[in-house]
């Protein structure tokens, strides 16, 4: 009878082994797929704030694309009726230049004065600047201007900085909308590795759904294990991706 009962306790002891590690092993199971669910949830919520960043600078840079367009049409109607003044200028200039060569004064005074008026009402002070005339000059004064001051006759289009002074507005805020565009670009590209992160819990998250359906301790632990591998790459993955610009968790708390 002793030796029955001894037997029986021999018998029990394995089985109470095994059943210890099946506790175990269920413990290490439901927490992992409590953790793994939360960060599934983080993951989903960290990609639709990069989704919303994406939009955001989207209908920015478009916003910004449409303004730069629009100084840029309205820098080239500048330029053109810039250019129309320096052409009546230029006119009037040859007219003075002609008029002393053959001695008319009446008509060099005649075109200086064309000249003052044109500038008074056209002339930009940018332009001004160019070919050194000042909008306090008389008729003699101009005059002078034009026979003896080198830049009154030489055009400031010839100068492509100048020229492009125009567009400077315009392509800062075209390269404005591409840094923006940019940034939404890189916000999509995180977006979509954290939801790469969401489907790699995901696969997680089934495989220690379906521990429970295997009846070997061995192969139960083998699935835990490739599970709990899994989840460690996308924990870790995960953290090698940048928050959402100005991302601050107690912004979301009102701190």
């Amino acid at each position: 009878m002793s030796e029955e009962i001894k037997s029986v306790e021999k018998n029990e002891e394995p089985a109470k082994q095994r059943r210890s590690k099946e506790d175990i092993l269920e413990i290490i199971i439901a927490i992992f797929l409590g953790i793994t669910a939360l960060a599934t949830a983080w993951a989903s919520w960290i990609g639709s704030l990069h989704g919303g960043n994406m939009s955001t600078n989207y209908t920015k840079s478009n916003n910004l694309a449409a303004d730069g367009n629009a100084r840029w049409n309205e820098a080239s109607q500048s330029l053109m009726q810039d250019m129309q003044v320096w052409n009546m200028i230029s006119d009037y200039q040859v007219e003075i230049l002609y008029a002393s060569g053959i001695g008319d004064s009446d008509k060099m005074y005649e075109n200086a004065y064309k000249i003052k008026f044109i500038c008074a009402d056209n002339l930009t002070q940018e332009m001004a600047d160019i070919i050194a005339y000042d909008f306090n000059y008389d008729a003699d004064q101009i005059i002078t201007w034009v026979e003896e001051d080198e830049r009154a006759t030489t055009s400031p289009f010839a100068d492509e900085d100048y020229v492009n002074s125009y567009y400077e507005d315009a392509q800062a805020v075209l390269a404005e909308s591409e840094a923006v565009l940019a940034e939404g670009q890189q916000d999509n590209t995180r977006g979509d590795t954290f939801n790469l992160v969401t489907v790699i819990y995901s696969v997680v998250l089934f495989m220690l759904g379906i521990v429970g359906t295997f009846r070997r301790l061995p192969n139960r632990m083998l699935i835990t294990c490739v599970a709990i591998v899994g989840f460690l790459f996308g924990t870790i993955y995960m953290f090698t991706i940048p928050f959402p610009t100005g991302f601050n968790f107690l912004s979301f708390f009102g701190g």
